[in-house]
Formats: C-alpha cells, sequence, structure tokens
C-alpha cells in the first residue's frame, strides 16, 4: 500500500513528527488523509518526494515560506528561484566575509573605509510614514512589500530625483535580538501634504528637516543584506572619525531611487545615508 503512518513517513522522509505537523499546519506538506476519528496523519508514497525537497531546501536555510512558493511553481521556474536564492546566499557570504576581515583589523587597531564617502545636503521635507517594530530580515520584507502595496494601490504625485525618493529609516539594527523600529518614508509636496495625508489613513504626516548626510552610493539592482549594511555602516563610521561632524538623531537610512520609466530587470538606485550634526 501506499499510505503510510506519519511515524513511517517520518522515518522514511527524515523529518520529525513535529516538523511534518508544522508543515501540514503552513499547507507546505499536507498529508494524503486525516482519520476523522483518531486524527491521525496518513501520508501518500509520492510525498516523499516533496518531503525530502522540503528538507534540503531547509538544509540551504531557505525560510518555510519561500519553500512554499517555490514549490508551487513549475519546475524550470521553481529551479531558476532555487538558484536565485543560493546566488543571494553566496553574496551574502561573500559580505560576511569582508566584514569579518574588517572586525579582525579594527581589532588589531586598523582602520580603514571599504566604500567611498561623499556629501550631500538634503531640504526640509513632508513625509508619509509606516514605521514599526520588527524582528529579523523577513518581518523588515514584509513591513517594505505592505508599504510598497500601499503606494501601489493609491500613486502619489511624483517628486523627481532624490529627494523625493521614497526611503527606509533604521532607528536600530533589525535582527533576531534587536527589534528596530524601521520606518519607511515618501516624501510628498508641502503644499498638499495634508490633502495627500488624507488618501493614506495607514501612513503619519511628519516633518523631516533640512540636514546635511554622509552617504555610500551603492548603486542599482543590489538589496543590501545584514553583512553589507554592516559594512556601510562601519565605513561612515570610520569616516566620520576623522570629520568634525557626528551622526545626528534623525536616524540612519536608505534611500531608493527608481528609474523612470522603471526598470525590473535592475532595481532601484539605491545608497546608504548617515544624516551629521556639525561636532
Amino acid at each position: 500500500m501506499n499510505e503510510m503512518s506519519i511515524g513511517e513517513f517520518a522515518r522514511r522522509s527524515r523529518l520529525s513528527r513535529k516538523a511534518l505537523r508544522l508543515y501540514d499546519e503552513l499547507g507546505l506538506l499536507v498529508p494524503a488523509r486525516v482519520d476523522d476519528s483518531s486524527g491521525y496523519r496518513f501520508y501518500d508514497a509520492d510525498q516523499l518526494e516533496r518531503a525530502r525537497l522540503v528538507a534540503a531546501l531547509r538544509q540551504l536555510g531557505m525560510p518555510l515560506g519561500e519553500i512554499k512558493a517555490t514549490l508551487a511553481l513549475e519546475p524550470a521556474v521553481a529551479a531558476h528561484r532555487v538558484a536565485d536564492y543560493w546566488a543571494a546566499a553566496e553574496g551574502e557570504h561573500s559580505d560576511r566575509r569582508r566584514l569579518a576581515g574588517y572586525l579582525v583589523d579594527r581589532i588589531s587597531g586598523k582602520r580603514s573605509v571599504m566604500y567611498e564617502v561623499n556629501t550631500r545636503e538634503m531640504p526640509g521635507r513632508s513625509v508619509l510614514c509606516l514605521k514599526r517594530n520588527v524582528t529579523g530580515h523577513d518581518q523588515a520584507w514584509t513591513l517594505g512589500k505592505e508599504f510598497v502595496g500601499l503606494l501601489r494601490s493609491r500613486p502619489l504625485p511624483r517628486i523627481d530625483g532624490r529627494v523625493g525618493a521614497a526611503f527606509c529609516i533604521y532607528w536600530s539594527q533589525i535582527s533576531e535580538d534587536s527589534d528596530g523600529p524601521l520606518e519607511w518614508c515618501i516624501p510628498v509636496a508641502a503644499e498638499r501634504a495634508e490633502e495627500l495625508a488624507g488618501l493614506y489613513p495607514e501612513l503619519s504626516l511628519r516633518p523631516e528637516p533640512a540636514h546635511r548626510e554622509a552617504f555610500v552610493h551603492l548603486g542599482p539592482g543590489l538589496e543590501v543584506g545584514p553583512a553589507q549594511w554592516q559594512l556601510v555602516l562601519e565605513s561612515l563610521q570610520t569616516w566620520a572619525e576623522g570629520q568634525p561632524v557626528r551622526p545626528s538623531d534623525l536616524g540612519m537610512r536608505i534611500t531608493y531611487l527608481s528609474s523612470n520609466p522603471p526598470d525590473e530587470t535592475r532595481g532601484p538606485d539605491c545608497d546608504f545615508a548617515v544624516p551629521l550634526e556639525n561636532g
């Protein structure tokens, strides 16, 4: 018979019963049958391949939500998505290697600026914001998608250039240990700020004062991972140590300047900036 109990399926798939119950709850690996009277789960032998794929993808570090979305795709598309995921993971590993090297030098008393740092003046602006405490990269990503979704559902009048670009403020570190908060912002014309805020009850309106900021230009098409984030921050802090300035309390941010027309193949042109005040 092709049908087997959860215990037998766990043994043959090398997944624990706990994992199988979790994957059932998530809709990732649903039993072929659940007994109405006992609640026992039964699986089909044909599900072993999917179970082993899930286990293997978890060994790559792929989140469960990403695995579920990947396995719902046609095989060729799913294979491409796994390749993209691993390319991003290798990029993050490379960034961690660079960060480790930087920290070894720093602990040894050597300080260096790993990115080119420039400064610019930013005018005062009115901004619509979505601010929330988030834990880890997945929650931060979800908040960003929520913000972008709001703007796409009710587009705002465009303000050209970097002064009109959306930006994301990291008020403190985002990790499994630290929950931010994180704040997504979009500048709006001051003379229409109150009117436009009324169209977005989910967002808050506040002023962003004029300031000078130090920035590192990362270029288009880059997703900034935690290790690269830290490397850029270290470069900005090392640069600031040799200047008559110090970071202000306006919050470190990443600015995303979309191309016009939009180019989905490359992504937005982004930079990492730290607002400054005179020392």
